[in-house]
This record gives structure tokens, C-alpha cells and sequence, in this order.
């Protein structure tokens, strides 16, 4: 579309000479605002990636990927249902568990709790619990001692602490010579753990699974068998092949089912924010509409003498177009690169300003995650780029369009 001279001229208005400085500087502004915007929308979903990362990372860490549960009641074959789902080759890990939905108690402090029966041993190989235990450990919970770890949330809460006691009141229900009364069993705490994450660490407790056994009477069942995947972003599909694979009825489950909402909130709060961002990309890339309709203005005279030496329309109009998609090409390369490192490098740049002023942003007392953590995605920067350039370059058609009807003519009247 563009011959070499209507190249040249377009990349000359985009300089500054005699008597265009302050179109240039509006030129330059409008470049400098698609930058920002640019820099602003990279890092700001970077960190929001690498919050969701972090966040998800922690649920991964301390729930199963998938899990398997009879209809109803307990599951009494959890054995071959282990080692039916240990044959597929996403499946990793494969643990049995019981849950218990119930209350602790601890004097005049109650609070409810979801208390889930593991096998020590083996929780290491569908969960990282082992590693978030900060007082005691896993092996602490020996069936028939009744031990119990919880969430240092909820110790604090029960205001407990390692050896103290607890009672544990479940819904089911026993029958005594006054009545029907709620079963409930004294536990001794031999552990606290700190996962990073309100859920876990308020409302989880970890006891025995022979002890939850014989708690909700299940004899040798258990609630069901939890799963640990190769990937656990393939968790959906994999969870329908075991439910096809395994054959009977069964509740087959998967944590996108679980935090299916959270991560739906999630990822419409980073969609609106990147709306929200993307609005000063589009007001700098139609400041470029305004550059342009002022150089217009300014050079009639010459794009009438260019229409007068044989330029087409269509020549003028590609002059301008050349001069409005350096503008913004230029913005966004520089937008794209600045925006990548900073993002990159997001976390000692904030440390640095946090060591600069003595302030900081993230106060661990109040926030499970205290750093700004980033990850770049780099299908977001080149969506970025790529639509912050095209809104630049649809911000010079009408512009154009206007330079190419100007009328010889007219424009030299009263020159």
C-alpha cells in the first residue's frame, strides 16, 4: 500500500521542526500514554497471575486433586478402588480417608471443624500436609491414643495448645438411659499446622483413620479414597475416565469442583481489572486521533500541493497511516518490553521501594501472603500487545480518511 516516499514522509511528521513542536509533543505524549498504559496492564495481571498461582498452590498442597466416595454410606472395597485408580498413569498417589463433620470443643470456646481421618503414612502421597506441620508431627497420631492436630487458626481460636485437650462432638447420636445424645470423644493435641490459608488452617483437623473408624462406626470403611495427579489442571478429564474405569456406583469428585466458585471469582476479577486497565491503552491510543487531525491541519497546504504533483488520495491518506502506526507500534514495543521486566522483576523493586520509605505494603500479620509474587503469562503480553497496536492503528483510519479529501483548491485559496 505504502511507496518508499509516502514511508519517509510519514516517519518525518512524527519529528519535531519548525513549526510543529507542540503537535510532536502531543505525538510523543500520546506515545508515552500508550507505554504506561501497556506497562500497567503487564505487571498488574502478572501479579494477579502469580497470586492466583500461589493461591492455587496452596489449596493443591492441601487437598486431594480428585477423590472417590461411595454413594452412600461408608466404602467398604476403598482397597480395590485403590488400586483400580493407581493403574491409570496420571494417578500418582492414592490415600483413604473418613470425614467428619463436627464441633470441637474446649471449655467455653466451641467452634465447627471438618475432621478428617488419614492414614499417616500414606498422607504423604496424596497431600504436602507433612510439611506445613509446624509443632509435632504426622507420625504423632497413633490409632487408640486419639491425637489430633489442628489448624493454628483454630487452636487459637479454642485457645489450645500441644498436650492440651479437646472434645470432638459429631451429629451422630447415641441412645442413653436419659436419651438420645450427641457422640462425643476427648481428644489429646499432639500437633499444629500452618497451610497459608484461612480454610485449612480455621476450620481443619487431622486425626487417625482407625480412630475416625471407630468414631462414626464404620468397621473396616471409610469415607472414601482421595487422589494425587500428575497434573492436576487435567483433573476433570481424568476424574471421568475413573468414573468410567472403575464401573459401579461411585462419587467421584475434583478440586475445581470444590473451589469451583473462588476460582470463578478469580478469574472474573482479573477480567474485569484488565477491562479497567486496558481503558488508558485506548485513551492514549485515541490521543493519536488528535495528533493526527491537528498535523492534517497543519499540512494542508502541503497535501495539497502533493495532490497537485499526482499523489492519490490514497497516497495522503497512507502518509498518515504510516505516521498514527509508528506512534503506536513504537509505544508498544517500548510498553512491552519496560512491562516485562518490571513484572520480571516486580518483587525486589518492591522491596526496594518498601526499604526506600520503611513501609510495607503486605504486612505479614494481616496477609497469608506478604510478597508480591508475579508470574508472567505470555499469551497476556502478546494479547496486550498485539490489541494495544491494532486500537493505535484504528485510531489513524479517520485521520487519514480526512487527509486524503482534502481539496487542492480549497486548501491554497488563501495561501
Amino acid at each position: 500500500m505504502f511507496k518508499p516516499w509516502e514511508l519517509y514522509l510519514g516517519l518525518r511528521y512524527t519529528r519535531a521542526k519548525r513549526r510543529n513542536h507542540f503537535i510532536s509533543f502531543i505525538s510523543g505524549a500520546s506515545m508515552l500514554g500508550i507505554t504506561l498504559g501497556i506497562v500497567a496492564l503487564i505487571v498488574v495481571l502478572s501479579v494477579m497471575n502469580g497470586f492466583h498461582k500461589e493461591i492455587r498452590e496452596r489449596i493443591l498442597a492441601m487437598t486431594s486433586h480428585a477423590t472417590i466416595a461411595a454413594v452412600q454410606g461408608g466404602l467398604k472395597n476403598w482397597r480395590r478402588v485403590m488400586e483400580r485408580a493407581e493403574a491409570n498413569a496420571e494417578v500418582v498417589g492414592a490415600a483413604p480417608y473418613v470425614e467428619i463433620q463436627g464441633m470441637l470443643v474446649n471449655g467455653g470456646q466451641v467452634s465447627g471443624a471438618l475432621v478428617r481421618g488419614i492414614e499417616p503414612g500414606e498422607e504423604g502421597r496424596v497431600s504436602e500436609v507433612v510439611k506445613v506441620i509446624r509443632r509435632g508431627s504426622i507420625t504423632d497420631l497413633v490409632p487408640g491414643r486419639f491425637r489430633i492436630i489442628l489448624g493454628k487458626e483454630l487452636a487459637l481460636v479454642l485457645g489450645v495448645g500441644v498436650g492440651d485437650k479437646v472434645t470432638l462432638v459429631t451429629p451422630q447420636v447415641s441412645s442413653t438411659p436419659i436419651g438420645l445424645m450427641p457422640r462425643l470423644k476427648r481428644f489429646t493435641v499432639s500437633g499444629l499446622f500452618e497451610a497459608g490459608m484461612s480454610d485449612y488452617d480455621r476450620n481443619l483437623a487431622l486425626i487417625h483413620i482407625a480412630d475416625a473408624q471407630r468414631l462414626m462406626r464404620l468397621g473396616g470403611a471409610v469415607t472414601g479414597v482421595r487422589l494425587k495427579l500428575r497434573d492436576p489442571m487435567q483433573a476433570p478429564r481424568i476424574t471421568r475416565e475413573l468414573a468410567l474405569s472403575l464401573g459401579g456406583y461411585y462419587r467421584v469428585g475434583d478440586w475445581t469442583m470444590q473451589h469451583r466458585n473462588f476460582f470463578r471469582a478469580l478469574r472474573n476479577e482479573k477480567r474485569m481489572m484488565a477491562m479497567i486497565l486496558f481503558l488508558i491503552v485506548a485513551v492514549a491510543a485515541f490521543n493519536i486521533v488528535s495528533t493526527l487531525v491537528m498535523v492534517v491541519t497543519d499540512k494542508e497546504a502541503d497535501i495539497a500541493i502533493l495532490r497537485t504533483l499526482g499523489a492519490s488520495p490514497r497516497s495522503i491518506m497512507g502518509v498518515f497511516v504510516v505516521q498514527g502506526t509508528a506512534i503506536g507500534l513504537v509505544g508498544s514495543i517500548l510498553g512491552v518490553i519496560l512491562g516485562v521486566i518490571l513484572a520480571l522483576n516486580v518483587e525486589p523493586v518492591v522491596a526496594w521501594i518498601e526499604g526506600l520509605f520503611h513501609i510495607h505494603f503486605l504486612d505479614p500479620d494481616l496477609y497469608y501472603i506478604s510478597e508480591l509474587p508475579s508470574d508472567v503469562h505470555w499469551q497476556d503480553v502478546t494479547l496486550i500487545g498485539l490489541s494495544a497496536f491494532v486500537i493505535s492503528l484504528l485510531a489513524t483510519l479517520y485521520p487519514a480518511w480526512r487527509a486524503s479529501r482534502v481539496q487542492p483548491a480549497e486548501a491554497l485559496r488563501y495561501e
